[in-house]
């Protein structure tokens, strides 16, 4: 809601006197909150009913974190606009650093991976929900830490929750991570468009484009992130003993590279 409010407002700036309404619309990933990600479907499960709800014309924008599209748009829509994007990067809640042995939480593939990467003594411990019910889980659970989205956490007022916003570097965001995407049925985006931010059209839709490529092989936790410059993409082991990375301007070669790489595992 923090993130169609804000995509409301921007379209109110730049329409004065165009009404528009919010139409809260709840997905699978919202009404599945205790199944892992990955036993739903992962990518998608926060957008299918966004989609269908615009292509039945019941919504004229849906929007979308980035991070949850799907590799190809649903048939006769297009993602017209992304906001300025905020903070890419992931925040770890409850401490200041990893530690050996801590109990984390993340429903995240990709977060637990790279965590473990990191510090393999670390007890990745399954968490589901909105922020504000994994931070309290956080508590009940007695975790040491917990990783959410730093954007999610700034965008609600609860960056004071943050002990570590942790480098693209050591643990690379998902695809689209920070961005807010707004899409329409084809033949809308001209009015939406006024909203839209080109560096972070060009950033997401070239870890898009990566994600997609790679995904096509490969089922292992994966990762994209275009710092304006330069992509950086990875694949990696599920408990994360290892990890390709690879950096460079082609999506496409870059993905065929890392799967080149995996295979060879």
């Amino acid at each position: 809601m923090a993130q169609a409010e804000r995509a409301a407002n921007a379209l109110r700036g730049a329409h004065p006197g165009v009404g528009v309404a919010l139409v809260p619309i709840s997905t699978a990933g919202d009404l599945d909150r205790r199944r892992p990600f990955a036993e739903i479907g992962e990518r998608g499960i926060f957008v299918k009913e966004l989609e269908d709800a615009l292509v039945a014309d019941r919504v004229d924008v849906a929007v979308h974190s980035a991070k949850d599209l799907t590799a190809a748009d649903a048939p006769g829509t297009s993602i017209a606009a992304y906001l300025a994007r905020d903070d890419p990067r992931d925040a770890l809640c409850g401490a200041d650093h990893l530690a050996p042995g801590m109990r984390v939480g993340t429903a995240s593939a990709r977060r637990k991976a790279l965590l473990l990467a990191l510090e393999p003594s670390l007890v990745i411990a399954p968490l589901r929900g909105n922020v504000d019910t994994r931070l309290r889980k956080r508590r009940e659970r007695d975790l040491d830490a917990v990783v959410l989205a730093a954007c999610g956490l700034d965008r609600l007022g609860l960056a004071h929750e943050i002990g570590l916003r942790f480098d693209v570097e050591t643990v690379l965001p998902e695809a689209g991570q920070g961005a807010i995407a707004l899409q329409v049925r084809e033949g809308d985006q001209e009015w939406i468009q006024a909203v839209g931010d080109s560096p972070t059209r060009v950033s997401v839709e070239a870890e898009r484009a990566c994600i997609a490529r790679i995904g096509a092989g490969c089922s292992a936790p994966v990762a994209a992130h275009h710092d304006g410059e330069v992509l950086t993409a990875l694949v990696a082991a599920d408990d994360g003993t290892w990890v390709e990375r690879r950096s460079g301007t082609d999506p496409a070669l870059l993905a065929d590279d890392l799967l080149a790489a995996t295979t060879r595992r």
